[in-house]
């Protein structure tokens, strides 16, 4: 690898991780030393690249630091393209739509020799599944997730029980041939999961959530980390 494509992808790796990265770590991801990942770090900040750290400890990657214009690799378009085809046949109607014209536009972006990959992909997704139309407008539903306002639900259930609920949207969730939406319910005081297809009908309220989406979302995680590990321990206890 290029030194310059090196330090590209060093701030790369940095930008995507959450949490300070070491130097081993980037050298075994970019197949190269230890020494030469504390020389290129060194030269990038030299470049006044705003990575904070040291050796041992780890760096990070402010926010805020503006990267070059668009430059993708071959295998990130083709894991673009992947994912947009897949939003393309899966996701609600606004989410498709934009889904197709984000291939678009990567196709006018990339340079002549690249543009292949995106019209012409070696990868493909299965097809879309042939779900019964929802009854409610996914793209609202998304609004108010990221607005962080409450929403009722008129929901029918697997045994065709109706029943009225007010939750606190925080995410939706695509399986293989549903949808998904995950909710604190004020009724059940709960995290509750609500298959999109079952909604009869959904208003989004003016009030907004007592608790913001993203920490409905750290908190619904360590739950379900919890169920899978309950669930991991009980399945387990029967074995030989």
């Amino acid at each position: 690898m290029r030194r310059a494509d090196r330090l590209f992808e060093i701030i790369q790796v940095l930008r995507r991780s959450p949490r300070p990265v070491t130097a081993d770590a980037i050298a075994v991801e970019l197949e190269t030393s230890k020494r030469s990942v504390y020389r290129d770090i060194a030269a990038l900040m030299a470049q006044r690249v705003p990575i904070r750290g040291e050796a041992g400890v780890g760096y990070v990657l402010d926010s805020g630091f503006d990267m070059p214009p668009l430059m993708l690799t071959s295998d990130e378009i083709e894991a673009a393209v992947l994912g947009a085809q897949w939003v393309a046949g899966r996701g609600d109607p606004a989410l498709a739509r934009a889904a197709k014209d984000l291939i678009a536009k990567i196709a006018a972006t990339v340079p002549e020799r690249l543009r292949p990959v995106v019209l012409e992909p070696a990868v493909s997704t299965p097809p879309a599944w042939n779900a019964e139309p929802e009854r409610i407008d996914m793209a609202q539903v998304r609004g108010a997730i990221h607005g962080g306002r409450k929403i009722t639900l008129d929901y029918r259930d697997e045994q065709d029980r109706e029943s009225r609920r007010t939750v606190w949207p925080f995410l939706i969730g695509y399986r293989d041939t549903t949808r998904i939406l995950a909710a604190w319910c004020e009724t059940r005081e709960a995290f509750r999961h609500f298959r999109t297809d079952r909604i009869v009908a959904a208003e989004v309220l003016d009030a907004c959530c007592p608790i913001p989406p993203t920490i409905l979302r750290g908190r619904w995680r360590v739950e379900m980390e919890a169920a899978h590990k309950a669930y991991d321990r009980t399945s387990g206890s029967g074995t030989s």
